[in-house]
């Protein structure tokens, strides 16, 4: 099994609560969040700045673009740019799920979310800065 994620998805599966835009986007984002949380599964992960295996069931998906908003493309842009530049990834490579999870407690602390998620309708409400903390107590035991 191999997986797609945007950069900025790979923040948010460690705080993922069952929120979303839809049911089908919620049911298949618990499906990734699942799979990423699997202690026993290691896995490749093409890590993009376009749709992922998320975005196929959220309904803002455009043909090729974001539509949610005006300005929601270019935003998940800098959203997925900021989360991947911060962990020093390559857009379009493959990294196993274990070491994309190794450098997100190392490099990731909650108050970075403040700027890496800058925007975020769900930032506001915790979860993301809690899965963080909660990784990094795991990871860096």
């Amino acid at each position: 099994m191999k997986r797609i994620l945007r950069g900025h998805h790979l923040l948010c599966t460690h705080g993922f609560k069952g929120m979303g835009y839809s049911p089908e986007f919620v049911h298949k984002m618990a499906e990734i969040v699942e799979d990423i949380r699997n202690d026993d599964m290691d896995f490749p992960i093409q890590v993009v700045q376009t749709f992922d295996d998320a975005c196929g069931a959220c309904p803002h998906k455009g043909k090729s673009a974001c539509e949610k908003s005006e300005d929601s493309n270019n935003h998940v842009l800098t959203l997925d740019s900021r989360v991947i530049h911060h962990l020093g990834l390559k857009p379009g490579e493959v990294y196993m799920k274990s070491e994309l999870i190794n450098t997100t407690a190392q490099k990731v602390k909650p108050e970075d979310l403040d700027h890496l998620c800058e925007g975020c309708s769900w930032l506001e409400y915790g979860v993301c800065k809690d899965g963080i903390e909660a990784l990094r107590k795991k990871e860096l035991a």
